[in-house]
């Protein structure tokens, strides 16, 4: 079996409010909606870079949001060429820091922010090239 894509559906309270967070903060184009008579969204696709998301809106039986699940059970990179930018325009747009973006032992310059859904962002940048054996013994140095 060869797998071609891959990509997630993340559960929301209020799909609109998610895909515009989508669209604002992190430059998603919406290619597709689906919804029911009443409005509820039972699929959307949001394209961000060359990837692209499902939202699906929390129907409290088999789709649960974040809320009701206590947080999030997974967490979502985005990498990209200036990790603080994006993560100005999630901030500007209803996320909040939960571990800020700073240069990282690895190579990356990340943080973890959260979306008004509830779910939680890898904010990334490429910093440099490293080996296993170079993140290690970073990793091994003291106060890291």
């Amino acid at each position: 079996m060869t797998t071609t894509s891959i990509h997630p559906r993340l559960v929301v309270d209020d799909a609109d409010t998610a895909i515009r967070f989508y669209v604002a903060a992190l430059g998603g184009v919406e290619v597709m909606r689906f919804a029911e008579p009443s409005g509820k969204i039972v699929q959307a696709e949001v394209k961000i870079g060359q990837d692209t998301i499902a939202i699906t809106e929390h129907d409290g039986d088999c789709n649960l949001s974040p809320p009701a699940l206590g947080g999030s059970p997974l967490l979502l990179t985005i990498t990209g060429q200036d990790a603080d930018a994006i993560g100005e325009a999630m901030m500007a747009n209803g996320a909040k820091v939960i571990i800020p973006i700073d240069d990282r032992f690895y190579g990356k310059r990340e943080g973890r922010l959260q979306d008004p859904s509830g779910h939680l962002w890898i904010v990334s940048q490429h910093l440099e090239d490293l080996t296993d054996a170079q993140i290690t013994a970073r990793l091994d140095q003291p106060g890291d």
